[in-house]
């Protein structure tokens, strides 16, 4: 698998566990803080470099400290990262991240350099050369920009898939229906499954994407697992039940080991079940680089931890 993660790259500072943030001046103890490569594109390269691919990513960050950071944790993982281009006008983006002891996490988020990216920063000959792009952030880079960058890949038999960054309450389904027609996959959360499409239901705003183009939907839907939509089948796969440290990748890791599963030729529901079991192995740590494992690893666990819900995969109604 040869992939290019392109779109939103993040620096997340994380903290943990955070009851409240102190009034005034105040201080509190916290028992860990950590630094990680992070992003609908960057998060998403971390894991799927540790399950065995090639990982190229591409975005825009700035040409400060931050994004030297940056860079040395994402080359450090595995990803190779010379398709990111620098800033020297516009900060990396960057996020403070308070996780709380039952492992929510509410950001403080700088949107930074990710929303600069455009058609002259794409790496059209490198991706005509992979076999995967996988697209973080469209709504960032706008649907037009995001639906010819794709529609370039599919014309070369590049394998394609999107991620969403906005919350549900800030998405439309303007924002991405340009860009749907060319995406083998989209893997929302729930929460932007209904508020991109403005569904009252999961399935029916799984619907609402195939129907504006989208080949195959994967809904992560947290504790309750992932809902797997295409044509006319559609299938729960359960999250698998685990300490829950901190959900922070947990989304962008599950984008991977979905991915990953498709690539080595595995049916929508089983790529799922590998992408549900590196969530849950980075969810038992602080960021979305937690976890030493590779895909070995990843299917061992599959195989041998007990899901969260005995429900087998199936209709959801």
């Amino acid at each position: 698998m040869n992939v290019i993660t392109l779109g939103v790259h993040v620096l997340d500072v994380l903290l943990r566990p955070v009851d409240a943030i102190p009034e005034g001046q105040g201080a509190a103890l916290v028992d860990d803080i950590r630094i990680t490569a992070a992003g609908t594109a960057g998060g998403t390269a971390l894991t799927l470099a540790k399950l065995g691919a090639s990982v190229r990513s591409a975005g825009a960050i700035g040409a400060d400290a931050t994004g030297d950071l940056l860079v040395r944790l994402l080359r450090r993982a595995g990803v190779d990262t010379e398709l990111l281009v620098r800033r020297a006008d516009t900060p990396t983006s960057a996020s403070v991240l308070p996780i709380r002891p039952s492992g929510e996490r509410p950001s403080l988020h700088l949107l930074g350099a990710n929303i600069t990216y455009g058609p002259e920063d794409v790496p059209w000959s490198a991706i005509e050369r992979a076999t995967h792009l996988h697209l973080g952030g469209p709504e960032l880079i706008g649907a037009e920009t995001a639906a010819r960058i794709l529609s370039f890949a599919r014309g070369h038999g590049v394998v394609t898939s999107v991620d969403l960054l906005a919350p549900g309450a800030m998405g439309s389904l303007d924002l991405i229906a340009a860009a749907l027609p060319y995406t083998d996959y989209i893997l929302p959360n729930d929460d932007q499954a209904l508020g991109f499409t403005g569904a009252d239901d999961v399935l029916d705003g799984a619907h609402t994407l195939l129907d504006a183009g989208a080949g195959t939907v994967a809904v992560t839907c947290g504790a309750d697992g992932a809902l797997i939509v295409s044509g006319d089948r559609a299938d729960r796969v359960p999250a698998f039940a685990v300490d829950v440290v901190d959900t922070t990748g947990c989304g962008d890791a599950f984008s991977a080991g979905f991915l990953r599963g498709v690539a080595l030729g595995r049916s929508p529901v089983d790529a799922a079940v590998l992408g549900a079991a590196a969530a849950a192995l980075v969810a038992q740590g602080l960021g979305s680089d937690h976890g030493d494992f590779d895909l070995a690893a990843a299917d061992a666990f599959a195989a041998s931890t007990r899901p969260r819900s005995a429900d087998a995969a199936g209709d959801p109604r």
